[in-house]
């Protein structure tokens, strides 16, 4: 096979297919060029179905003192945090063709830069130049072959983090690597041999902004992206953006609509039209992210700041101006997080004799009743669909796991084993896998913050090994409530960025 006669006519193919379609070539991009003296042109394509983009690029090199390849660009100020998932197309000619993350000072091939690659052969490098025209230098990674990639700006500080998809990270850290405040960053494709064009698939791209060094919680928030993902493939796509914090997606059992809060009030999302709208709650309009719909979908309990406490009401699913309070007044702060089958109780997690327990109640008598009795926090019960098992997180063994219990608090037992912190397990429709949030070990266990790199992990429904499915910047608001799609295939959560993307 003629190489370069496959390559160009590819990107003919790509570029013709973009137009015909009235596809964007560069989605979150604000352009795309050859950087170098590249004997063949580059090309890259954004397809809007998938979000994911395909580029290819020529090029001699990344090395010495300048660079050869192909760049979808957009420019940053400050720092920032870039993340891919990234494969080559076909096994390729060079062993050390590259694809990943590159940041510089300006489209120039000598321009001093960073990049975080993968190669061809599976090598994961953090490479860079100082200065201008000056050679490059590498840090090599310990992981092997990963397919996400990840490369974080924190001042002169640059850390690139990669793995297999499904594992944790790996971390290598430049300390000292002075580039301007206002940079390019983009997704870039070098083939390492000038006679030839390789091609890389990125999927799930994200590029983040995160919160700066003064940032005080529950005053200052980040924007939002609303996003849903194929839970078999990782495959994410963003459905909305928001300058505003919008939290804890809930999807209707008939599929149509995503339920979320923002600012106090609840919105309904209409998955085919993309339209949003102002669910009426009446009085309740200082609602938090803890509300959750019935099995049915006919009801939708909320947590609303009555006063100084969360207390929980609930009312019909298409709104009500008159909710119906189930906590009573006094009895402390409350925060709904699941329905019983049959939607005559409901299980929360509520401050009551100086700590915070789980507690189920009835709906028409208030009646309360304690299910855990820790000097820990327990938090975020949730029923699983045939209404036998209630599963929560604990800190009671050091960290926050996740735990299961009968619905009468008998039988407790612990589920997840490992160093994060697990939080709000949610049970699939077709109660036969597990989602929940993991924070890392560092944060406090009985914390639950905003703005942190988390992991979106999941397991069977019986227990077993966790298997991380989203790597993400979010935390608190992210996915709180129950979030399963009503056919066990997808989920949807919150992402969070001081720049929302929209395009």
């Amino acid at each position: 096979m003629n190489t370069k006669k496959f390559s160009v006519s590819f990107f003919v193919t790509l570029f013709f297919t973009g137009i015909l379609f009235g596809q964007s070539l560069t989605g979150i991009f604000d352009d795309q060029t050859d950087v170098g003296n590249c004997r063949y042109a580059g090309f890259g394509w954004f397809n809007p179905d998938d979000q994911t983009y395909t580029v290819g690029g020529a090029g001699a090199n990344m090395w010495f003192g300048q660079d050869e390849f192909h760049y979808m660009w957009t420019t940053l100020q400050g720092d920032f945090i870039l993340r891919a998932e990234v494969r080559f197309i076909g096994k390729g000619v060079e062993p050390h063709r590259k694809a990943g993350w590159i940041v510089r000072n300006d489209p120039d091939p000598h321009s001093p830069q960073v990049n975080a690659t993968l190669h061809g052969n599976g090598l994961a490098s953090l490479q860079y130049r100082l200065r201008r025209n000056d050679k490059t230098y590498e840090i090599q990674s310990s992981d092997s072959f990963p397919s996400v990639i990840q490369l974080e700006r924190r001042g002169n500080r640059w850390i690139m983090s990669t793995a297999r998809f499904g594992e944790p990270f790996t971390t290598v850290t430049l300390d000292s690597l002075t580039l301007d405040r206002d940079v390019y960053v983009g997704i870039y494709v070098c083939s390492h041999n000038p006679d030839i064009v390789e091609t890389a698939v990125f999927r799930n791209v994200r590029i983040i902004k995160p919160v700066w060094k003064d940032f005080e919680p529950y005053r200052d928030y980040l924007g939002s992206r609303l996003e849903i993902m194929d839970v078999e493939t990782g495959l994410r796509k963003v459905i909305f953006s928001s300058a505003f914090s919008i939290q804890a997606p809930n999807w209707t059992p008939d599929g149509r609509y995503l339920i979320f809060n923002s600012k106090g009030r609840i919105y309904r999302y209409n998955l085919k039209t993309s339209d949003i709208s102002l669910l009426n709650t009446g009085f309740a309009v200082n609602n938090n992210n803890d509300h959750v719909l019935s099995f049915d979908g006919r009801l939708l309990g909320i947590s609303n700041h009555d006063g100084k406490n969360s207390a929980i009401f609930y009312l019909p699913s298409r709104g009500d101006p008159m909710p119906v309070r189930v906590t009573k007044k006094g009895a402390g702060p409350s925060y709904l997080h699941g329905w019983a089958p049959g939607a005559k109780s409901m299980v929360f997690t509520g401050y009551r004799h100086g700590r915070f327990d789980i507690f189920s109640i009835d709906i028409s008598t208030g009646k309360e009743t304690r299910l855990t009795d820790q000097p820990t926090l327990d938090d975020g019960p949730e029923y699983s669909p045939d209404g036998k098992t209630i599963f929560f997180n604990s800190a009671r063994t050091g960290t926050m796991q996740i735990w299961k219990m009968d619905p009468d608090g008998k039988h407790q037992t612990q589920l997840t084993f490992d160093e994060y912190n697990d939080w709000f397990p949610h049970i699939s429709p077709d109660q036969k896998r597990i989602v929940f949030i993991s924070f890392p070990k560092e944060i406090d266990s009985q914390d639950h913050p905003f703005y942190k790199h988390c992991l979106i992990r999941m397991m069977p429904y019986a227990g077993g090994k966790p298997k991380v499915i989203g790597y993400i910047y979010g935390g608190q608001g992210t996915m709180n409530v129950p979030n399963w799609s009503p056919d066990s295939r997808k989920i949807a959560f919150v992402t969070n960025t001081a720049r929302c993307l929209t395009k």
